[in-house]
């Protein structure tokens, strides 16, 4: 079943009108009107948040609709994969174009019209959309917000709440004049690339948005290690760690990489005491009432210091013994081979 043909039902079921469940959903009549005659695609739903509006609004099983959405789009973008991609509207590009930084404009433009729709007019293109998309998703649900972006683009609150979520679902193959301004217009102030790394900033609209510069940047890194050290897996075997330690504190110490050496146990041990050590950190809100058992999320600095361990003095003893034994047998082995 689609979309639109369920929230028919339920409108006549409950003997409701198209413009109730407009108000219900904080979007224009017109929007719900083409989404339950087909016009239009029911938005992603990992973008939007109308369907849980609808269906509280229709008494609905919750993720119903957004089920549902996602089998119809599915089934859309099987149709238009064959199709050839759109390039950017003249619109589109001469807005993108008039918000790069003045030195660059007249370089970048020659790469433009040069390579219609190549590689550094869609990176540019889609860079720009991801960082406004994803100002509008962090946005959707601030009112204030979004009516100061209405009045500074020309449009309604409930017509912007349309636009931001048809907005979410496009690309760079879909960008439309529409969205251009009413999102990358007022949002984004300039933008600058260095045409030897391709590493992009963008600076958006100080007076909508805090955070207003953004760094997009191409860098080459080393290849993430996928295995867990040794040092760590024995450090956990510990049962006087596991039973205090908590998830957050195993995923940080698991994240924590060596180029050319391999830590021990007691490393891991001292990371920790390090970790929850309070005078190395400024005091942040503690959660009440916190169970410390291994597995669970709590916040790092939120449970008793390393020392409080049960039998801690124990551990690190050991730990220490077995970090000597391990030395010992090294030299041995060594010496052996020198012999």
């Amino acid at each position: 079943m689609e979309v639109g043909l369920l929230i028919k039902q339920k409108l006549a079921e409950l003997k409701l009108e198209q413009r109730d469940l407009a108000v219900a959903a904080q979007v224009t009549e017109s929007y719900i009107s083409q989404l339950l005659s087909l016009k239009k695609l029911p938005p992603a739903p990992g973008r939007t948040d109308i369907y849980e509006k609808i269906e509280r609004f229709l008494k609905l099983r919750r993720g119903k609709l957004a089920e549902l959405a996602e089998h119809q789009r599915n089934e859309e973008l099987k149709k238009s994969l064959a199709a050839e991609p759109v390039p950017l509207l003249k619109d589109v590009r001469e807005l993108i174009l008039g918000k790069c930084a003045a030195g660059k404009e007249r370089r970048v433009r020659s790469i433009f019209e040069t390579h219609p729709f190549g590689e550094m007019e869609r990176l540019v293109s889609q860079k720009l959309l991801d960082v406004v998309k994803k100002v509008a998703k962090d946005e959707l649900d601030n009112e204030a917000w979004l009516r100061s972006v209405a009045h500074l683009a020309g449009r309604s609150y409930e017509g912007l709440r349309v636009s931001i979520l048809e907005f979410l679902d496009t690309d760079v193959l879909s960008v439309s004049t529409e969205h251009c301004a009413s999102f990358l217009e007022p949002l984004i102030e300039s933008w600058d690339i260095d045409l030897s790394t391709f590493g992009l900033e963008i600076v958006l609209n100080r007076r909508l948005i805090s955070g207003h510069a953004k760094r997009v940047e191409f860098v080459e890194k080393e290849a993430e290690r996928t295995g867990e050290e040794p040092g760590l897996k024995k450090f956990l075997k510990y049962e006087s760690v596991r039973v205090n330690i908590t998830q957050d504190e195993i995923e940080f110490l698991r994240k924590l990489r060596f180029k050319d050496r391999q830590p021990t146990a007691l490393y891991y041990y001292r990371e920790l005491q390090n970790l929850r050590d309070p005078l190395h950190f400024r005091t942040l809100s503690v959660r009440k009432n916190s169970n410390k058992s291994l597995g669970q999320s709590q916040p790092l600095g939120s449970v008793a210091p390393l020392h409080q361990f049960r039998d801690a003095r124990g551990i690190e003893k050991q730990l220490q013994l077995d970090g000597r034994k391990g030395a010992i047998r090294r030299w041995d082995g060594d010496r052996g081979s020198r012999n």
